[in-house]
């Protein structure tokens, strides 16, 4: 039976981290649940966190999450424009999937080309209306943010094209709850206030009926029905979009289980990468650049990186360059992945300043490769064998660098793709490159790398593909409990 079509919604925030991108996947999957075609969409993002959609484009990784909720392939007109930061003061500009050059931030932020920007974005967000329903939007940071209403591409101006019901999020975790909600409210135009349909109160901790008379308090405040109040869930993994909390992640080793250190760097992209080896009852993994944790580690990976150049650079000046060698010398797999592996080569070379002001560094010299930056992004999803097995395996490539062996060095690439390319390079069984993001989502690819240290361990059978459907679906249940469903659908029928 075809369903009803509902407006289209956005989940607008207080500020950052109040918990968007989550509740995002969580409608989808709700939505997906129910019998409708949903789709997520956040116009412009801010990440380093990325992935490849089946075209070989790059979007936001939070996107390509909400979708995988929603049970759709993900598309770049779900995330027309990323923007991944290289310092504190410049990013990359990926448009409709395909980088277009670094700009200076507070260039870009000011109102030249927002009126270019904004057909594109509307244009994607039009297209995606148009072949799903509802759209799924997610806001960015904070909708207060009066400064900027005149070059908003991503909030409320998104918002009043879409025509979209507004629900309002705040962390209530943070304290100051009433203070944002109302602020948040009280600061929005009369026409941006009439968009505004709901608001939900994320992240609380303790007995929920302790609000029960704040949540009264808001609506005869705000003038607005609360649609929920989300209780901080536990047990239910979905990715998270921001690499801040890598560092509080344990970092002691524990004995009876495979110590995994990855390698914490400034400008750390795509650490999603791991998110498997977290899960496998076999492995301790933990973040870090400190040179006595490494030490302790079984397995070094060094993840992908924004600006290879320039945390190479760091490492060799922290000391730990030294405590990774020092690690493989003493038996330890080191495996890179993307600027990892360029960091592993001889030497990574920068004449025309892709990345920034050096111009040659020396690698770890652990493979006999050498990295040299070019201009033009390489973004493609591939499938790809290893180690002579023919279990095909499938992962995705974002970088901009060109890595050639050495004259004279043997060939031994890790993985053999299945157009004919080769990737990577091998230097014995615990010395491992390669360009692929997601290698580690397969199984078959864990088991290889796990091996030497797993004698003495129990195996245990992963599916990672489905342990996240079953999280899609925890979080639904979770939101669904504490969401006022039928609330929810009058006020996307009502339009």
């Amino acid at each position: 039976m075809k369903k009803n079509r509902l407006n289209s919604f956005m989940l607008a925030g207080t500020g950052s981290d109040v918990g968007k991108s989550v509740l995002a996947a969580a409608f989808c999957r709700i939505l997906k649940q129910d019998g409708y075609t949903p789709a997520p969409f956040k116009a412009q993002n801010m990440a380093l966190n990325s992935y490849v959609t089946p075209e070989g484009l790059e979007i936001g990784r939070a996107q390509a999450v909400q979708a995988e909720a929603a049970g759709v392939s993900c598309h770049t007109d779900m995330n027309p424009l990323l923007l991944k930061p290289s310092t504190e003061q410049t990013a990359q500009v990926i448009l409709g999937g395909k980088p277009i050059g670094d700009r200076n931030v507070y260039e870009f932020f000011q109102k030249e080309n927002r009126k270019e920007l904004r057909k594109v974005v509307n244009a994607a967000y039009d297209r995606l209306a148009n072949q799903f329903n509802p759209i799924v939007m997610e806001g960015a940071g904070s909708i207060s943010e009066i400064n900027f209403r005149d070059c908003d591409l991503v909030n409320m101006s998104m918002a009043k094209h879409a025509g979209a019901d507004v629900f309002l999020v705040a962390n209530i975790d943070r304290g100051g709850v009433f203070a944002s909600v109302y602020g948040s409210v009280l600061l929005q135009t009369s026409e941006e206030r009439s968009l505004i349909k709901g608001i939900i109160i994320n992240k609380f901790r303790g007995d929920i009926r302790l609000f029960e008379r704040g949540v009264k308090m808001l609506e005869k405040l705000c003038g607005i029905p609360v649609l929920g109040v989300i209780p901080y869930f536990k047990g239910i993994y979905i990715e998270e979009e921001d690499s801040v909390m890598l560092e509080c992640k344990n970092r002691e080793a524990m004995v009876g289980k495979i110590n995994i250190a990855v390698i914490l760097l400034r400008h750390l992209s795509n650490f999603t990468d791991f998110n498997i080896l977290e899960r496998d009852e076999r492995v301790h993994l933990y973040y870090t650049n400190n040179v006595d944790d490494i030490e302790k580690a079984n397995i070094v990976l060094l993840p992908g990186s924004k600006n290879t150049l320039d945390d190479l650079y760091e490492l060799r000046c922290n000391g730990v360059a030294q405590a990774i060698l020092k690690a493989h010398q003493r038996g330890a797999t080191v495996m890179g992945i993307c600027g990892g592996y360029q960091m592993m080569g001889l030497e990574v070379r920068d004449p025309q300043g892709v990345e920034g002001d050096f111009n040659c560094l020396p690698g770890l010299g652990l493979l006999p490769v050498i990295t040299s930056m070019q201009g033009d992004k390489v973004t493609r999803q591939v499938s790809f064998t290893f180690d002579g097995t023919e279990t095909i395996c499938k992962g995705y490539e974002i970088h901009m660098g060109r890595t050639v062996l050495v004259e004279g060095a043997v060939a031994s690439s890790l993985n053999q793709l299945t157009d004919g390319r080769e990737d990577g390079y091998r230097n014995g069984r615990k010395c491992l490159g390669t360009y692929i993001h997601g290698i580690l989502d397969n199984q078959s690819f864990i088991d290889f790398l796990l091996k030497p240290y797993t004698d003495k361990l129990e195996q245990h059978a992963f599916d990672y593909a489905a342990f996240k459907e079953e999280q899609y679906d925890k979080l639904a249940a979770h939101v669904r409990k504490h969401i006022n469903m039928p609330l929810f659908y009058r006020i996307l029928k009502h339009n």
